[in-house]
């Protein structure tokens, strides 16, 4: 068995010298000194021994144990060092060399856009409400005096998930559920929020897009208020030479409706290409509630009246700096986007 025990040792260091990963290093220690290594092996058979043998055959059986096992640390220490130094050497950074930029993103026009109309209109004491995307056909349409069947429907064709549920036209259901859920108390709201209808993709028009419409209800609200609040609007946005004119229109929720135009920045209301030849370029929708409007949300006409507004921030951002196409403010090109972070 000392044969058997010198030669196992020779080999096991002749292996250890030659190793050069830690895996390999794992494999050798196993081999030589796992459960059912050669030295473990070796043990095993000292059962056959006289009882004069037995201590000396145990005694070098551990130094043989002793010298593989620190071979192997040593070995182990070496390896770990030199990948250490593989990797500081791939990992060496240059501290003289000047630093990377960190790019930072900005806030979407978009969202700056309605953000600047939110900041103007909670500074003249209104509350900013939100409601569900997926609305019920009640509250997008027949809350809003547009019952089934109504022409002024096609205007606002949608994309239907049942009979009763689709995605909303207008974020015109918000008001509707804001003024039931006030129990007839006076109201003074926007609510800004995507909203989707059944359209041609082109530069003035998209399936989705969004709209800020705004409400006040309560005793003696007049037209004059209307115009009031639509006209600071238009300066806090556009600059304060801008003009506004009121056109009538038709609206099923409002009576009487209003289209309202800003004069024309680039012409001064002289008539370009812009405004094509007018002198205004129109802006957005408004008017005074309709009085079923009132009576379906629980608010008595003969005592409440209130206007309303829409307007879409897409419109608003392309008018104030001069975007040709809707669908660059969804395309995600960071070149179009960057300008106005920068500015």
């Amino acid at each position: 068995m000392k044969d058997q025990l010198q030669a196992i040792e020779k080999e096991a260091l002749e292996q250890i010298a030659q190793i050069e990963t830690l895996k390999d290093l794992q494999d050798v220690q196993v081999t030589y000194l796992g459960k059912k290594g050669s030295i473990t092996g070796v043990l095993r058979g000292m059962g056959k021994l006289s009882p004069e043998e037995r201590p000396v055959i145990g005694e070098m059986a551990n130094k043989v144990r002793e010298s593989i096992q620190t071979n192997l640390a040593e070995k182990k220490e070496a390896i770990e060092l030199k990948e250490l130094e593989i990797q500081l050497e791939a990992e060496k950074i240059d501290v003289t060399l000047p630093g990377r930029p960190v790019r930072v993103g900005g806030t979407h026009i978009l969202h700056s856009i309605i953000e600047e109309i939110e900041d103007h209109f909670i500074g003249l004491g209104y509350e900013v409400k939100e409601g569900p995307e997926v609305e019920t056909d009640y509250y997008n349409f027949e809350a809003l005096n547009l019952p089934k069947g109504h022409p002024a429907r096609d205007m606002q064709d949608s994309f239907y998930i049942t009979n009763e549920l689709l995605l909303r036209t207008h974020t015109s259901p918000v008001q509707a559920r804001t003024m039931n859920a006030l129990d007839g108390e006076p109201i003074r709201m926007i609510c800004p929020g995507k909203v989707y209808r059944r359209d041609s993709d082109d530069a003035t028009h998209s399936h989705q897009f969004t709209q800020i419409e705004g409400l006040y209800v309560d005793k003696n609200v007049r037209m004059s208020d209307l115009k009031g609040t639509l006209d600071l609007f238009a300066k806090k946005m556009f600059g304060t030479d801008r003009e506004i004119r009121l056109r009538p229109s038709f609206f099923p929720f409002t009576e009487p409706s209003v289209e309202m135009d800003i004069s024309c920045k680039v012409c001064s209301g002289e008539g370009c290409s812009v405004c094509k030849k007018t002198g205004w370029i129109e802006i957005l929708g408004a008017g005074m509630v309709h009085p079923k409007v009132l009576e379906m949300a629980g608010y008595d006409p003969k005592v409440y009246t209130g206007f309303a507004f829409g307007m879409g921030p897409d419109r608003i951002a392309m008018l104030k700096y001069g975007v040709d196409d809707i669908r660059r403010f969804y395309t995600n090109d960071v070149r179009f986007l960057q300008q106005f972070h920068e500015a």
